[in-house]
């Protein structure tokens, strides 16, 4: 095995903890009712839940490759979730959005291990980030988590029009850092895109599998499998690092 060179990381789930969206929603729904009278938040709330059961698949893959940007697909949905409920004021909606989206940003939280791992590994290793989604949505969390300077290279779906699990995806943070796959391992929370992706590329692939999910028959095989981030600098050790 070559000395591992780069680190690798996903966004969401795996270094941003995105466990404050739901009370972000909650806070959105109390204050949109407190505006607008005979809406209840308890009712905009579920009704925001359903339309995203219905809205999400349809417009993932558009957002992912930035097709759509976030604030038009979370407009939408607000519009969506206003309507419902009986309520068809454009205005409001916009209102909506955009309250949601400042509570959406003060919930916008790394996970506790990051900030160590990234301290403790800097020195050594070059990193970079690759994610799904929208560049307005991840470069907004970017900014506003303040890690975007630890990255020699950062790669958005939604500006490359390619996503996880392509293996060119990974292919554009290679050559942005000069390194080579057989040196470099990518960590991420998903085995579908993450895992699968990375082993496509040729890159070891590390599972950060906060949850404890059981690995099933058939799912794509990581190189290894960890809980915490706090894990992984002993793990590089024992490869040699």
């Amino acid at each position: 095995m070559n000395s591992v060179q780069a680190l690798f990381f996903d966004l969401n789930d795996t270094l941003l903890d995105g466990s404050g969206s739901r009370e972000a929603i909650i806070r959105t729904c109390r204050e949109i009712a407190a505006a607008q009278p005979g809406l209840d938040p308890t009712r905009l709330f579920e009704a925001n839940s359903e339309v995203w059961q219905a809205y999400q698949p349809a417009v993932e893959d558009k957002w992912t490759l930035g097709v759509l940007d976030g604030e038009a697909v979370s407009l939408e949905a607000w519009r969506r979730t206003l309507s419902a409920c009986g309520c068809n004021d454009e205005s409001l909606a916009r209102l909506a959005r955009e309250t949601h989206r400042q509570h959406g940003r003060e919930a916008l939280r790394l996970f506790d291990d990051v900030q160590e791992l990234f301290n403790l590994l800097r020195t050594w290793l070059s990193f970079a980030l690759i994610t799904n989604g929208a560049s307005d949505t991840q470069r907004d969390a970017l900014r506003v988590l303040g890690i975007e300077h630890y990255f020699g290279a950062v790669v958005i779906s939604g500006e490359i029009g390619i996503a996880k699990p392509d293996p060119p995806v990974f292919g554009f943070a290679l050559e942005k850092l000069g390194v080579e796959p057989q040196s470099v391992w990518h960590v991420g929370d998903s085995l579908k895109t993450d895992v699968a992706g990375a082993k496509a590329a040729g890159i070891t692939a590390v599972w950060l599998n906060r949850r404890g999910v059981p690995w099933q028959e058939g799912d794509p095989k990581p190189d290894y499998e960890i809980r915490s981030l706090k894990e992984l600098p002993a793990l590089l050790g024992r490869a040699g690092l």
